[in-house]
């Protein structure tokens, strides 16, 4: 099988499995008790928040452990600003973008800015609108996990904390931890990461805050975390996350450089007959996201996957929708939208994978459109 949707979710990292597996079978203490075996584990948690906030500067920032990027994305939208002006993209994942209608039907000021081609805001609609609306609130995504288009996040923020530094500014970095070199600046005030989309296990996420920032509880009980988010904490899953993100962060750049020459390979051996590309030349390499122009891209999905190459068709959060609501707002036509393919590779996809899924996305392609003439 060749797996091509690590968007969605990726296979967990051998050595980190392998390496944490002590915290299953003799350190599995509850880290919120007071003997010694539970003080040392609340001891790893702190070592791993430590570790995982290096990979991406945040000298100025704190780490809180949740149970996935939803949940990290629902408590910067739901419990720092409490009321007044709110302002995100078209283009967020579901946990943003439904966060917003949520708040929208409670009554709150909401702004949808406008997508580029590519997926990536507009910048200039998007500094308009903070500015006309008296925003305090913005969240955009740092990579489009749909397109795989990069927002410079840093730059936006610093954009639009010179209109008013009380403005909080978060972004979903959910596709972008462990994969896109990145140092977190000053101006990020909040900060989504998952850990299953980096060879972690499902059911650990964080949120990362600047220190100073409002933040209330969106889970309350024994007082964890901080006292900002109850409920034992995942002593194994959280190792495991750090030490995946280890692995991914010793050679971040050479991952980088190697999945944008598979990219690359896949993008110039494509049949451009057949297939419309909409990602953008800057887009993130571990994201392709294309469109078989005139089918379906449900039935090439599975026409694939009998062929042993597993593709995905958007976003796992929101694949009950015909449409992609984030490429229709790229501004594609029903057609395009109707054939939407997304490819998305790890640090274990090879140059291999790639020459035989290309040529079974060509072949297939190619079938299909013969069968309906």
């Amino acid at each position: 099988m060749i797996y091509l949707d690590n968007a969605a979710t990726t296979a967990p990292s051998k050595s980190a499995l392998e390496k944490a597996q002590i915290f299953n079978e003799e350190k599995y203490f509850n880290p919120s008790t007071l003997y010694s075996d539970g003080l040392n584990c609340a001891k790893e948690i702190k070592l791993a928040k430590e570790n995982l906030l290096k990979n991406i500067g945040g000298i100025n920032h704190e780490l809180i452990f949740t149970s996935c990027g939803s949940e990290s994305d629902n408590m910067a939208i739901f419990c720092s600003v409490k009321r007044g002006t709110f302002v995100t993209s078209k283009g967020e994942h579901s946990a943003v973008y439904k966060s917003f209608l949520e708040l929208k039907n409670r009554g709150l000021k909401t702004h949808f800015v406008d997508l580029n081609s590519d997926g990536t805001v507009n910048v200039n609609e998007l500094i308009e609108t903070v500015k006309s609306t008296n925003a305090d609130f913005v969240s955009i995504v740092h990579v489009n996990n749909e397109t795989g288009g990069i927002n410079d996040v840093n730059n936006i923020a610093k954009q639009i904390k010179s209109l008013n530094r009380k403005i909080v500014f978060h972004a979903d970095g959910v596709q972008a931890y462990g994969k896109i070199p990145y140092r977190l600046s000053n101006d990020i005030d909040l900060y989504s990461i998952s850990a299953h989309k980096i060879n972690a296990l499902k059911g650990v996420g964080a949120l990362v805050r600047k220190k100073g920032v409002n933040l209330s509880p969106l889970i309350f009980g024994g007082g964890q975390e901080n006292g900002l988010r109850s409920g034992t904490e995942n002593v194994f899953g959280i190792k495991v996350f750090e030490y995946a993100a280890q692995e991914k962060y010793a050679l971040i750049k050479e991952n980088y450089q190697r999945i944008s020459e598979i990219k690359s390979y896949i993008l110039n051996n494509l049949n451009r007959e057949n297939f419309i590309v909409i990602s953008g030349e800057k887009s993130s390499p571990y994201i392709l996201t294309i469109s078989a122009k005139g089918l379906r891209g449900e039935v090439v999905m599975h026409a694939l996957e009998s062929e042993g190459v597993i593709v995905g068709n958007g976003s796992a959060c929101s694949s009950k929708n015909r449409f992609s609501r984030v490429i229709e707002a790229c501004g594609y036509d029903n057609a395009v939208l109707d054939g939407v393919i997304r490819l998305s590779f790890s640090i274990d996809t090879t140059i291999e994978d790639a020459v035989a899924a290309v040529n079974k996305l060509n072949d297939t392609v190619e079938k299909l459109k013969g069968i309906l003439k």
